[in-house]
């Protein structure tokens, strides 16, 4: 069974930036490519760090605290210390609002 989770509004994240959502006591890192809305677990599978405090870097996000690097369209992790991909969620749009779209149960992240 799928459920819907809101994180935030769809223009709090223009174009080029990136925000942090918390659901359900996980984080989810929400990121706009040109228009494209991806979200992914927020916290890096190598060590629990914020993915927020990294940088997008064309179509991928690096975690500040050692340099990973991860695909936001499939979490794959591109560059080491990180073997684990993120978590990768679902995104719609529905009524100005950011939901991810997610089966019952605990929120996936990889750790």
């Amino acid at each position: 069974m799928e459920r819907r989770l809101d994180l935030c509004a769809a223009d709090e994240v223009p174009p080029g930036t990136m925000k942090l959502c918390e659901v359900e006591g996980e984080l989810v890192l929400v990121t706009n490519l040109d228009g494209v809305l991806h979200a992914t677990q927020g916290v890096c599978s190598h060590q629990y760090f914020e993915l927020d405090k990294g940088f997008l870097t064309g179509d991928s996000i690096t975690c500040a605290l050692h340099l990973s690097r991860f695909a936001l369209d499939t979490g794959e992790a591109l560059d080491p210390p990180a073997e684990l991909p993120l978590a990768v969620y679902p995104v719609i749009v529905d009524g100005g609002r950011v939901l991810i779209e997610v089966p019952a149960g605990p929120l996936e992240v990889n750790r």
